[in-house]
């Protein structure tokens, strides 16, 4: 028997309806323990209470935080975080780029709220809860548990807005067969970075997104309003249109990092085309994001950022963590 410790942020899992409003998160994390079956032990405390899509990095940072302390208690075995489903692989990437002790996290959460006719949360949290005390799993990072797979938080990405599981992507490690766990396999991890500091909490890294007929006017008004880097997420293996290439020679000279990530689901930015395309991009600077996808690749800049990553040193610290 393991002893869990499940921190609560709010999101679809403690949200209720009402009457006459939209769902609003306000179940506490103690709540959300009710039903659990008690093969593993657990304690609660909440952090957050609030949906997913209102949160800024200041709050990632403090979830991160209380995961590193509960990490070097030595009566906690594993960590399980309930958190909405709208930015759980933002949050569980950040988890996992600074994670370093061998006890497991697991991020779950729902889709359906606390007070609907057939509510998720409780399997869910129950099914994290077994995760996050595998021993088979220790060493495995930061997971993401929903509907009975658990797969890495490196890859992940809610692919789906409604679907019982609506995340896809990443390593699937495990999946329930009626009541038991089964591991079917671990992830590569990195090198874990130095948890965020509070300069984290405010570094602005602007996701911009191209398409046909796409100007570089965003582009060029984030780099001169003051981003500290700027995501392009780019169409196909990593391209964009005219006046790409030359609006981030002029951003990378100015200081500015520019990574270069896709638009498209699936799949790695492999720079292959000339005339303004991926090969034209990172000549002009670019630092191709790999497999990760534009909100993870936020994610990475950011913290590398925030922890004072020279200008000169930012390409390959960025792509080590590709």
């Amino acid at each position: 028997m393991a002893h869990i410790r499940i921190f609560g942020t709010g999101g679809t899992i403690a949200s209720r309806k009402g009457s006459g409003t939209g769902a609003v998160a306000s179940d506490s994390a103690e709540d959300l323990l009710r039903g659990l079956s008690g093969e593993h032990t657990v304690d609660s405390q909440d952090i957050l209470t609030t949906g997913s899509y209102r949160l800024g990095l200041g709050d990632l940072r403090t979830i991160a935080e209380f995961v590193h302390k509960a990490s070097d208690d030595e009566q906690v075995d594993g960590v399980v975080i309930t958190h909405g489903t709208d930015t759980m692989e933002e949050t569980a990437f950040l988890l996992e780029l600074v994670h370093g002790s061998p006890k497991t996290v697991v991020m779950t959460g729902a889709q359906n709220t606390a007070d609907s006719l057939n509510p998720d949360g409780p399997r869910n949290l129950e099914e994290a809860v077994l995760a996050a005390g595998c021993r088979q799993l220790r060493g495995s990072g930061a997971l993401i548990s929903f509907s009975g797979s658990v797969r890495s938080a490196r890859g992940a990405r809610k692919a789906h807005t409604t679907a019982a599981n609506p995340f896809s992507g990443g390593c699937k490690v495990a999946h329930m067969v009626g009541k038991e766990l089964v591991v079917t396999g671990l992830p590569v991890r990195h090198p874990a970075l130095p948890l965020p500091t509070t300069a984290f909490d405010t570094t602005r890294v602007e996701i911009i997104t191209v398409y046909p007929g796409a100007t570089t006017d965003l582009f060029d008004f984030a780099v001169a309003s003051g981003a500290h880097a700027i995501v392009l997420a780019g169409s196909g293996v990593g391209n964009a249109g005219p006046g790409f290439a030359d609006a981030i020679g002029s951003a990378v000279r100015t200081g500015c990092p520019v990574v270069l990530s896709t638009r498209t689901p699936w799949g790695p930015v492999v720079p292959t085309y000339g005339n303004g395309g991926g090969t034209d991009l990172v000549a002009a600077g670019a630092v191709p994001s790999g497999d990760l996808n534009p909100f993870q690749s936020r994610m990475l800049a950011a913290l590398l950022l925030s922890h004072g990553t020279p200008m000169n040193d930012f390409p390959h610290a960025f792509s080590r963590y590709c």
